[in-house]
Formats: structure tokens, C-alpha cells, sequence
């Protein structure tokens, strides 16, 4: 290995590199010294495909290159054989219609090798399969040392000790470590290679990122602009001053270009005070002949301002039964209702209210999320249940009176954000409601919780109100950290659950 290396360069690869290439292949392959490229070939790959074409220079002489064609997917599924996937070498196959790029050939010379610079071929190679909307990345990568244990092993039990790193191949080993996961054994791949006993393994790298069908408009967008209202409880006289101040909040965060306007839980309950005389159950009943109106209005605040707005919750009557509900409207102008699982002693003790019985998520313009009254986050296995339907953003709007309770909303949704590897958003009322009952005192401070890797903030939280004051919270979002996350993430936590030993699963779907 080289030590003493000044300049390290990664670029496309030039007809005018030709010699120097040639000659570092042949070092890299001296079991196969007549096997390297001609010069038509390479004449033809950067004719046919030069964007795919890539070497890697030390203090200016190539020390390594990858080659690559787009070829159709069914084409790699149909033909296990290097020769026929390459068009008997003439390169007759390259598709730029295709769905896969597919690696040809890739080499570090072995005096540069140990030093990283196949991994920077690779991840040059990963940069031009997104930035091309490719499916994925495939290739068949020899086994060299299998000859060694041929006798005692077959190529399957070779590779599974490989992968369990009991064994050793200076080929696939890298290539595992790079995040290619194996396919397929592929029998009599290339003909003559001694060392790998005629075999190969078919190995798949794909590409999170890949949309099976881009649109040029309406393309869902990968960064979310959230807005949270930190609400004061205040009196007010009528239904229409709760949408006077309502639309102020919807009016300032969609003027940020928000995507989501988050309210808190029973936001609406200064509403409750003209029933203050009556009794708690009866209350909070006359207060739930709203529901419908803030429907209608808040369907109306999410066309005129373009915004999709979760309205915290409030009473909701269905057939006798008092229910905590709130409404998903969407700036398409449709809704949806989602209800509270889980009711608090409180809940139930004071005003009579019954949990609901569906557990969903919900399909936006910005992804799927999933939406959780309060208590309900302290339960993992509903936002366990939503991740596996593929939620990005878990919003919780909440209402608590004392710093105990909040600090259970809160801890609880940090939990959420690291075990669904997901953003979860939170929003609560703050201030005094003194002629309500059940409704005096009110400890909030509303935050974005993130998942706790590199790409994230240390902390787990992107962002947070100041405690107890009236304000908003303006957050945007990435998913596709999250894409990074579920793949390539120091943790991850979803794929790696132990589900040949436990699940969760929803009885009533």
C-alpha cells in the first residue's frame, strides 16, 4: 500500500486515461492478465454511456475505475451470465431506458488498495443511480477465495459465513460492507476464474430514492414545513371569535408556506363557559354541537389558505357516545376524522367519554402521517402499528394541566420519534380558563421531536416553544433523512425488530 499520496481525484473517465488504465487493471487482475479492456471497448463505453464510466486518480495516474451500463431489469432477472448481460461484450445491451445500472467492471490497483478509494467508486456510483432515478445498482462480484474451502463448503455456506465475517473474500466481503445485499448465486458466470471456482454472486444495491413514476408537477415534496399553535386559553364570547383567532394562527403559518397547521387538544373549551352552571357531563356535551361547524370552517381556512390543517380535538357526539375527536382537512378540501384511543381517568370520571376503536393513518399531499390525541402517545404500540403502515410524521395535539402530565406527553413522544424512526410534532394550550370547570390550569410547551442519529439533532429535538406562552413554532422537515435512516442509520430500529419472536398486529383493522 502507498502511503504517501498528495492528491486524491474522482472523476468521469477520459479516452485519454486509456493507457494508464489499462495498465492498473492488468496489475489489479494478474490471474487474468489478457482479460483487460481493448481500447474500442472503452471507446464505445464512453461513446454509448460516459456519464457511467468513472476512475479514480493518485497524484494523477489511475489507480482504479468503475464501469457501468443501464440495462432492463428483466434482462439481469433472465441471464445469470456476464457474457450475454453485456451483449457478448460489444455493450449491445445498454438501455438508457433501463431501470438498473449495472456494474461491469470496478478495480483498485493493489497499491492503493486499503486507503478507501473503492468505497469513494462506490459512493460515486450510488450519487449517479439517484441522480438518474435508477431502481438500483447490480453487479456480479466474484468469490476469490472459495477455491480454499470449496472442498469442504458449498458456494451458499460460503457466503453465509462470509456474511457472519468467520470467513474472509476480499471481494464480496467489501461489497457487503458497502450495503449490497446478495441476490443470487450465479453458476459458470465467468469462464476460467480458477480462484472463484466459475461462480459468482449476483449482489443489489437499490435506491431508496427511486419514483417509479416522477411527475413533473404535484411530485410529493421531501421537506415538510410544519406549523404549531402554542394556543392561550381566553375567553371568548362566541363560536365566531374562536375562528376570528383561529384564522389568525392558520393565516400566519401558511404565510411561511406551512404544509400543516397543528392545534392543541380541546382548544375550543373557552366555549364551555356560557354552560359553566351546568354540570360537567352536560357541559362538555352542549360543547360538542361545534364539531361540525369547525369542520365546515376549518375545511374552508385549508382550501383559502392552502394548508392542511389537524384541528387538535374537541367533544364529538355519535349516537349518544361522547368521543375526543378532531378533523384532518386538507387543502384539497376533503376530511377526515380521527379519534382518541385512549381516555384519561379524567376523561372518564368527569364527563363520561368512550374511546374510539380505529387505529389509521392518513394519506397527504406531503406522505403519510398519523395523528394521536394526547394520551394516546404514552401507548408504543399504536405508533408501532402506524409505522408499519409507513407514517413519517406522527402529530400530537395535547392538553395537560401540570408539568407532570406534560412531562409524560413529552418524554413519551421523544420515545415515539426514536422507535418509528419518524418526526413527531406536538402542540398544547397553555394559559387559565377560571370559569370553566375541569379546565382551570393549563402547562405546555409545544416541540418536534426527531429520531437520534447524526443526521439529527443530538438532542432529539429540532426545535421548541418557550414554556407557557402564546406562540407558534415554524419546523421544517427532511424525509428523506428518514429514507437515509431506515436504511443506513448507526440504529435501525425497525428493521432490525426480532419478528420471528413478537409482533403487533391490529384486531380490529
Amino acid at each position: 500500500m502507498q502511503t504517501k499520496i498528495k492528491k486524491v481525484e474522482l472523476r468521469n473517465l477520459a479516452f485519454d486515461d486509456y493507457k494508464q488504465l489499462k495498465k492498473s487493471m492488468v496489475e489489479s487482475y494478474p490471474e487474468m492478465a489478457d482479460s483487460y479492456w481493448k481500447e474500442q471497448d472503452i471507446e464505445k463505453l464512453l461513446d454509448l454511456f460516459p456519464e457511467g464510466q468513472l476512475v479514480i486518480l493518485a497524484d494523477g495516474k489511475v489507480v482504479g475505475a468503475a464501469l457501468s451500463l443501464i440495462v432492463a431489469e428483466i434482462l439481469v432477472d433472465k441471464n445469470p451470465n456476464y457474457a450475454k448481460i453485456t451483449g457478448n461484450f460489444t455493450f449491445s445491451t445498454h438501455n438508457p431506458k433501463g431501470e438498473i445500472l449495472y456494474g461491469i467492471d470496478v478495480f483498485i490497483h493493489p497499491d492503493y488498495r486499503g486507503l478507501r478509494l473503492g468505497r469513494r467508486l462506490y459512493d460515486a456510483r450510488k450519487e449517479l443511480c439517484e441522480k438518474l432515478n435508477l431502481k438500483a445498482i447490480v453487479f456480479a462480484g466474484r468469490i476469490p477465495n472459495y477455491n480454499k474451502h470449496a472442498e469442504k463448503l458449498t458456494p451458499k455456506k460460503y457466503i453465509e459465513k462470509v456474511k457472519l465475517k468467520e470467513l474472509h473474500d476480499p471481494v464480496l466481503s467489501f461489497q457487503l460492507s458497502n450495503d449490497f445485499h446478495v441476490m443470487r448465486i450465479m453458476k459458470n458466470y465467468l469462464p476460467g476464474d480458477a480462484d472463484s471456482k466459475e461462480f459468482a454472486v449476483l449482489l443489489e444495491w437499490n435506491n431508496i430514492y427511486y419514483d417509479e413514476s416522477p411527475q413533473l408537477i404535484n411530485t410529493q415534496k421531501s421537506t415538510i414545513r410544519l406549523g404549531l399553535i402554542q394556543w392561550q386559553m381566553r375567553p371568548l364570547i362566541n363560536l365566531e371569535a374562536l375562528f376570528e383567532q383561529a384564522e389568525f394562527f392558520i393565516d400566519a403559518v401558511s404565510g411561511y408556506k406551512s404544509d400543516f397547521a397543528l392545534f392543541p387538544e380541546l382548544f375550543i373549551a373557552p366555549l364551555m363557559a356560557d354552560y359553566n352552571h351546568l354540570s360537567e357531563p352536560d357541559a362538555i356535551r352542549e360543547l360538542a354541537k361545534y364539531a361540525d361547524p369547525i369542520r365546515k370552517k376549518f375545511q374552508e381556512f385549508a382550501i383559502s389558505y392552502n394548508i392542511n390543517i389537524i384541528s387538535g380535538s374537541m367533544p364529538y357526539l355519535e349516537n349518544g357516545t361522547l368521543y375526543n375527536v378532531g378533523f384532518l382537512c386538507k387543502r384539497d378540501g376533503t376530511s377526515e376524522m380521527y379519534y382518541k384511543i385512549h381516555i384519561t381517568p379524567n376523561e372518564v370520571l368527569h364527563w363520561g367519554m368512550k374511546g374510539g376503536s380505529q387505529i389509521k393513518t392518513f394519506n397527504t399531499d406531503c406522505g403519510k402521517i398519523g395523528i394521536m390525541i394526547c394520551y394516546d402517545v404514552e401507548f408504543p404500540e399504536m405508533a408501532r402499528l402506524m409505522a408499519d403502515e409507513e407514517m413519517n410524521i406522527l402529530f400530537v395535539p395535547f392538553l395537560t394541566d401540570t408539568q407532570s402530565g406534560y412531562t409524560r406527553v413529552k418524554h413519551c413522544a421523544q420515545a415515539r420519534a426514536i422507535e418509528n424512526e419518524c418526526y413527531v410534532a406536538i402542540a398544547g394550550c397553555v394559559g387559565n380558563l377560571p370559569k370553566v370547570n375541569n379546565m382551570d390550569i393549563q402547562y405546555a410547551q409545544t416541540a418536534v421531536f426527531t429520531p437520534s442519529d447524526f443526521a439529527f439533532p443530538s438532542t432529539g429535538i429540532k426545535a421548541e416553544t418557550t414554556p407557557n406562552t402564546e406562540m407558534t413554532l415554524i419546523v421544517d422537515v427532511d424525509l428523506n433523512l428518514l429514507k437515509e435512516l431506515h436504511e443506513h442509520g448507526s440504529a435501525r430500529i425497525l428493521k432490525d425488530r426480532r419478528t420471528d419472536l413478537y409482533e403487533i398486529k391490529k384486531l380490529n383493522p
